[in-house]
């Protein structure tokens, strides 16, 4: 897991090229203008989902990983718990390939992500995202760029 602002996001170009193309599309982009949706950058292998909604109790966050995508989640406006574990520390419950969704169960430790900071998560990182600060649900724009590994 990284967790770090987007004016930093050079110094993790040279990870991997999807990574890079990633980073220069949330930083070669105003958000504010942007409607949800997604957006590719190229093809399956890099896109873009532009999202707003409320965060959630954290009863209502499920934890998730992904086997063949890394996320890069970017927070436009507002801010979020995110919560994070090693896969090793986690139960698996159910793979859904189409989505590349793995629905995992146990217990990590919750960073907050605020405007401006990004969080990436590697097939290895579980994550628990959308998480409402002092339980007081509020909204959040994001971005999430999916990387293939």
């Amino acid at each position: 897991m990284i967790l770090d602002y987007l004016k930093n996001a050079k110094l993790y170009y040279g990870v991997s090229k999807g990574l890079e193309k990633g980073f220069k599309f949330l930083q070669e982009n105003d958000f504010s203008k942007m409607e949800p949706g997604r957006y590719e950058i190229d093809g399956s292998n890099v896109y873009a989902m532009v999202q707003q909604y409320d965060t959630k109790l954290i009863e209502n966050c499920r934890w998730e990983a992904h086997r063949k995508y890394i996320d890069i989640q970017y927070i436009v406006s507002g801010k979020e718990k995110m919560g994070y574990s090693n896969i090793k520390n986690m139960k698996e419950i159910e793979y859904k390939e189409e989505k590349d969704f793995v629905h995992m169960d146990g217990n990590g430790d919750f960073v907050t992500v605020e405007a401006g900071e990004f969080a990436v998560f590697f097939p290895e990182d579980v994550h628990a995202p959308c998480v409402s600060i002092n339980d007081d649900p509020k909204p959040v724009k994001k971005v999430v760029v999916k990387v293939r590994v």
